[in-house]
């Protein structure tokens, strides 16, 4: 082994060495290429804040990532459900700080206005996590202005909020006006009509003090006749498509309503209905008696046991009344009707249906449908509608050809290919393509590297080296079947070695390979009858450097 390295030189070594190194990491990194998973997305849309909190914790977890500029960070496949679980564990990303502010927080030493800030923190962290569990919300954000109670102040200011949503779609009436009440129900005294809410795009969802205002009133009306007419279109479309199919019927519907808000009194007499309702009577007596007498007025007749006078002329009268009042009660009616606004003055509903299509395709043949037909459908929307020929409804059905638009029949979905995802594919044809780069490299590269690296170190300038013969080894003998054929043909002894100059280049490991058993008895015989020759071809062969 000393002689090896003595032989092939630290340069030699130190190349060898260098290029193993290198096919080994290259091979290395293919094994790691193709073992590597798959990598998917573990969030995505992430705010600059909360991707640096989650890679952070990554890498504390020594797992590989990639994260890109939109907020979307990258992990192996087969460990995304692990690392949502363990990160959900922290609260990243974080939604918002809930109250498990309080859990981190210090108690001792905190003033009132750090507690009453951090009250207000964990009550919009917690509203924003709940309002983004609505489908529609991506995310959320909540500002709260709950004003201090003064001691000696009389009015009392109202506390108010206001919504920041980034929506995946268009939000309806009734969930913009859920997250409203959410937010109002959290906050004590805080009306619905104080919440503000505004989209990602700048569109004010909801808000405002005055709902009694013109513009306010003049928007809700609308709002409410739009939501009549979708209901309205909903119903006429489901019944008639009930009977034509899905994509073959068109209705829009226009409605005037009326917004007025009414109330009437009114009070009637009926005079033929009486009922008594109190009699009274009075009735009264009276007499008068008046008349004259002849008598003196004397002691005498004063006296008791006197005998009466003569009486003299008298008169008698008697008066009598009699008074009856009977009061009765008329039946009285009193009526007050209260109409609130939106009531439908009149209808316009129009309706398109297609006709039947007898095949596939744009140049399809078309029929048209029968007046029978027509006359049902009228009559299903009427029904659906609430006609009403009084209050002026209209309906206006018509049978016309919808437009054709060629799509092309529908291709299933391919399925993998051997049950493998075009991910795992794209693994494999990397792979395959390292895998030939490196045996490409190591056929045109490191073979004929290694072996210019084993060649020996080609003989000096002008020193003997080959004798003439086929034979090219420096400085060999001739070969013995030229020696012998040439002492046959003129029958006379070999002639003496020549040595010939040296032949820079040659390789003594290509012509030990073509040596033969023969050829070795016959070289024997030759230096047996050359010894001096031959002596001397050794002797070269001894100087030559090593």
């Amino acid at each position: 082994m000393p002689e090896f390295f003595k032989a092939v030189g630290a340069a030699r070594f130190g190349v060898m060495a260098g290029v193993a190194a290198v096919l080994t990491a290259f091979f290395l990194y293919i094994a790691g290429a193709i073992t590597e998973p798959p990598k998917t997305i573990l969030f995505g849309g992430l705010e600059p804040r909360d991707a640096a909190a989650v890679t952070a914790k990554l890498d504390g977890m020594n797992v590989k990532y990639d994260a890109k500029g939109d907020g979307t960070i990258l992990v192996p496949a087969d460990q995304v459900t692990k690392l949502r679980m363990a990160l959900a564990q922290d609260n990243l990303p974080a939604a918002g700080i809930g109250y498990e502010i309080f859990d981190k927080s210090d108690a001792f030493g905190t003033t009132a206005f750090v507690q009453n800030i951090n009250r207000l923190r964990a009550i919009e962290g917690e509203l924003a996590r709940s309002i983004q569990t609505i489908e529609g919300v991506q995310s959320a954000r909540i500002h709260l202005v709950v004003p201090e109670r003064q001691i000696f102040s009389r009015d009392e200011q109202t506390p108010s909020a206001s919504v920041v949503l980034k929506t995946r779609s268009v939000l309806g009436r009734g969930q913009v006006a859920a997250i409203q009440h959410l937010v109002a129900a959290a906050v004590a005294s805080l009306n619905p009509s104080r919440v503000a809410i505004v989209d990602d795009r700048g569109n004010l969802l909801a808000g405002g003090d005055d709902k009694t205002g013109a513009g306010a009133m003049a928007a809700n009306q609308e709002q409410s006749t739009t939501d009549y007419e979708d209901r309205l279109r909903q119903r006429i479309e489901s019944i008639v498509t009930s009977v034509v199919g899905v994509g073959h019927v068109r209705v829009q519907v226009a409605a005037d309503m009326n917004y007025n808000h009414t109330s009437t009194t009114s009070e009637s007499y009926d005079p033929d209905s009486k009922v008594v309702r109190s009699t009274q009577t009075v009735e009264q007596n009276s007499s008068d008696n008046s008349g004259t007498s002849q008598n003196a007025v004397s002691v005498a007749n004063a006296l008791p046991n006197a005998a009466s006078a003569t009486p003299g002329d008298t008169s008698k009268s008697t008066s009598g009344r009699t008074e009856e009042t009977t009061n009765y009660e008329i039946s009285k009616k009193v009526t007050t009707s209260t109409q609130d606004g939106g009531d439908v003055k009149h209808l316009s509903v129009a309706v398109v249906v297609d006709g039947t299509v007898t095949g596939e395709g744009a140049n399809a043949p078309y029929k048209a449908r029968t007046p029978a037909e027509m006359a049902q459908i009228t009559s299903l929307v009427k029904s659906a509608m609430g006609f009403d020929q009084a209050r002026g409804d209209q309906v206006q059905v018509t049978n016309m050809p919808f437009a054709r638009v060629d799509v092309g029949t529908a291709e299933p979905a391919a399925k993998p290919l051997l049950g493998l995802e075009p991910s795992y594919w794209f693994k494999i044809i990397e792979a395959s393509i390292m895998c030939l780069t490196a045996l490409l490299i190591g056929l045109f590269v490191a073979r004929p590297l290694i072996a210019r690296m084993f060649a020996p170190n080609p003989p000096p300038q002008g020193q003997p080296t080959q004798l003439t013969g086929s034979s090219p080894v420096a400085g060999a003998l001739p070969a013995p079947a030229q020696a012998q054929s040439a002492a046959s043909q003129d029958g006379s002894t070999p002639a003496p070695l020549r040595v010939l100059p040296a032949q820079p280049g040659l390789d003594l490991s290509q012509i030990e390979g073509q040596v033969r058993d023969s050829s070795v008895k016959k070289i024997g015989e030759v230096v047996n009858a050359h010894p001096d020759e031959a002596l001397a071809i050794i002797r070269t062969w001894l100087h030559q450097p090593v």
